[in-house]
């Protein structure tokens, strides 16, 4: 892969775990303000239902955080874009819609189907 790709990869991740620490402190300041008294219990209500469904959105992005920094060390030491099962290239496409992925597509479908234990050894 040429480096004028990985730089945009690297910038690319870096953005987004910048993005992500962003909003995780965002939601903290959120979560200690907590100046919203609400009487009315339909408000309250929405208000959790809110709270809980940005909670789990975070929790999702904290579970990617080590993938990113996982990526950005393959990048780092060379590499980034090879199967870490085969030793494959990983098709640009797929690195494009998942750039912390280190597996190829035929790996990570084979990957699935043994977690689904379809019995493929």
């Amino acid at each position: 892969m040429e480096q004028k790709e990985l730089d945009r990869f690297r910038q690319l991740l870096e953005d987004k775990r910048e993005e992500i620490i962003a909003e995780a402190e965002r939601m903290l300041m959120e979560l200690t303000d907590q100046s919203g008294n609400l009487p009315d219990p339909n408000d309250r209500a929405s208000a959790e239902a809110d709270r809980s469904f940005e909670l789990r959105i975070r929790d999702r992005e904290r579970k990617l955080l080590p993938k990113i920094e996982a990526a950005l060390g393959r990048i780092k030491d060379g590499n980034f874009g090879k199967c870490e099962e085969c030793g494959e290239k990983i098709g640009m496409k797929r690195l494009e819609a998942r750039p912390v992925t280190s597996l190829c597509i035929d790996c990570k479908i084979l990957q699935e189907k043994k977690e689904k234990g379809h019995g493929i050894e």
